[in-house]
């Protein structure tokens, strides 16, 4: 075993120094005179976060069956290492054999929101490797991107070598094989970025130039080098029965956000709400096979000692197998200890059956999303979702035992009236009516609800992506106009409201639709002082709006300006099957109060066909709307 990379007497010094030290159980180890190829994987954000993420521990395990590639992980540094690691000039180093970064073949970065852009530029800096891709030698490390927002990667694209659209368990092997065979022949950077432009699913932001027109709209998106394609396809695994899934997780040994054994049960969701990215970006709907997800649930249990299965899903309730597996798992562990988690289930007979066997009743809380507070803007979201299932979820729940209710909602959404907001305070109210209805000897004490707001933030690849933002005043007006209209209401004692602050939902919005000239805001930003910016302590909204001024770009073009139809989007070049012209005419339906219905009552000819697979070619109505 190597020597740490920090000596004890600084480990003391910092905060929960486990998030450094790897040697977690079920960590890899291997000789490096056996390898060829050392790939870090990171998530730019605090250990505890990162050691939650799914993604990152299946491209672990894949990358790690390899025999040429020894996969290892770096996290952002905590502040105070940071400060430790600039004062002293240590390089950012990998957990597991606390070697520098800078030694590495490659870095990949998993972006999965956009407020961790700066924690990016930490990692490059901590690490000694040039934060601009232009400015990198054949001795730095090849620097690419994947995950969610990789499907608008413009405004950090200066800063990566290459991005890998789609999911990663489909060419991978590709790249590496490619890697291997171009050093075998002293091939340099460039030419392996020219070998791997040529593979589906990568794109290289170098081979690529953006051109605007006077009122700063996109005018055009060429490429400007041969080897490169004309539209970016995105990566689909659609054998998710037959494909990598580590048996093994990482354990670690802090604790840390999601400290439990995670069942992936299916990709995807039927339900097209048109502000949920996730939603588009990942159709056509793809199952695990339930005997798949059985045996991976003994085997992971047994590799780790977690004491809770968590079933992760988009919409877990459209899972077809999800009576039998759930049943299943609750017969199985239930007994050893184990607990069940069921996150983004629709609340019905069979989810409250459920929860009563696996819940503590009296401890937890039940959850909608309503997201909207009126039927009508419900309809404009295509939430999918009625006044009466709500209602009747909730008397359900609360004849079973529940008392606790969390409502979500977002304020923003496009065509939003007064109304609606106030709709928010009055479908509150009538849950808690609902509750007093029950006789007061068969109550479980006092119903509480907590009501949730959070900013509609637009997304690309979504029926939303034309839509304006509201602006943060006009927020905060919408955010005391439904206070006022929660303290009207009969139950307001039983009702608590949480707010989610305006600020970072608008430097999101910012980053979700932006282009190229935002890459020297997040350095400024970054140089100024910015890091952890999704953390409120450390968020330093002012030195944005600084930053922003300074480069003369402004903050409301990203964000408050209504689309028109013909104009370019930065992430126009990417294929993710859902095409442009549905998005554009789910948004007119939306704008007209006309829902949808999901993937499995009818086709709505959303182009997610052309993977062949999955929920698209299931046997139903064939009627496209």
């Amino acid at each position: 075993m190597k020597r740490l990379a920090l000596s004890d007497e600084i480990l003391m010094t910092i905060d929960k120094p486990a998030r450094y030290i790897g040697n977690e159980i079920n960590m890899v180890m291997k000789e490096l005179d056996k390898i060829d190829i050392r790939f870090c994987m990171c998530f730019p954000d605090v250990y505890e976060i990162g050691m939650s993420h799914l993604g990152i521990q299946i491209l672990y395990d894949m990358f790690n069956r390899r025999e040429d590639t020894y996969c290892e992980r770096v996290y952002s540094p905590w502040v105070d290492l940071d400060k430790v690691l600039r004062e002293k000039q240590i390089p950012l180093f990998a957990l597991e054999s606390q070697d520098p970064i800078k030694d590495f073949d490659f870095l990949g970065i998993t972006l999965q929101y956009e407020m961790c852009y700066t924690n990016i530029l930490q990692i490059l800096e901590l690490s000694q490797i040039p934060i601009y891709a232009k400015d990198r030698t054949e001795e730095d490390p090849i620097i690419l991107g994947g995950g969610p927002c990789s499907y608008n990667p413009e405004p950090i694209a200066d800063f990566f070598d290459f991005f890998y659209i789609g999911e990663g368990e489909t060419v991978y092997d590709q790249i590496l094989d490619a890697y291997k065979d171009n050093k075998s022949k002293g091939g340099t950077r460039r030419e392996f970025l020219e070998k791997i432009a040529e593979i589906e699913g990568i794109y290289v932001p170098s081979f690529y130039e953006a051109e605007y027109n006077e009122d700063n709209t996109l005018k055009s998106f060429t490429k400007n080098n041969e080897h490169a394609k004309d539209k970016i396809k995105k990566q689909v695994e659609m054998n998710l029965s037959d494909t990598f899934y580590p048996k093994k997780p990482l354990v670690p040994y802090i604790k840390v956000t999601q400290d439990r054994v995670v069942l992936e049960i299916q990709r995807g969701c039927i339900r097209g709400c048109r502000f949920c990215q996730a939603g588009m970006i990942y159709r056509p709907i793809r199952e695990r096979d339930a005997e798949f997800l059985k045996d991976y649930a003994y085997q992971m249990l047994k590799a780790t000692g977690h004491e809770e299965i968590s079933l992760s899903s988009l919409s877990s309730s459209d899972y077809s197998a999800l009576q039998e597996l759930v049943y299943y798992l609750i017969e199985e562990f239930s007994s050893k200890g184990v607990n069940i988690s069921l996150p983004s289930l629709r609340i019905d007979a069979f989810a409250l059956d459920v929860m009563s066997k696996v819940q503590d009743v009296r401890k937890s809380s039940l959850t909608f999303a309503p997201e909207a507070g009126s039927q009508r803007l419900r309809d404009v979201i295509n939430k999918g979702l009625s006044e009466e299932n709500i209602l009747t979820g909730a008397m359900s729940a609360f004849n079973s035992g529940w008392n606790r209710v969390k409502l979500y909602f977002m304020l923003g959404l496009p065509t939003e009236t007064e109304e609606d907001i106030e709709g928010i305070a009055i479908l509150s109210d009538k849950i808690a009516r609902e509750y007093y209805t029950i006789p007061k000897d068969q109550r479980n004490g006092k119903v509480s609800i907590v009501a949730s707001t959070s900013y509609f933030v637009p997304k690309p690849f979504t029926p939303f992506q034309w839509a304006r933002m509201d602006k943060p005043e006009e927020y905060l007006t919408k955010q005391r106009y439904l206070r006022g209209k929660i303290n009207e209401q009969l139950n307001k004692k039983s009702i608590k409201y949480n707010w989610h602050e305006a600020e970072v939902s608008i430097l999101e919005g910012v980053f979700a639709r932006g282009d190229r000239k935002l890459s020297k805001v997040i350095y400024d930003a970054y140089k100024a002082g910015c890091l952890y910016d999704s953390w409120s302590e450390y968020f330093k909204y002012e030195t944005w709006l600084k930053v922003f001024q300074e480069n003369n770009l402004d903050i409301e073009f990203y964000t408050s300006r209504e689309r028109a139809r013909e104009e370019i989007f930065p992430w126009d070049f990417i294929d993710v099957g859902v095409t442009k012209e549905f998005l554009w005419r789910e948004y007119n339906r939306g704008i007209s109060e006309k829902v949808t219905p999901n993937c499995r009552k009818a086709c709505a000819d959303c182009g997610a066909k052309v993977f062949h697979g999955g929920v698209c070619y299931e046997e139903r109505g064939q009627e496209v709307i």
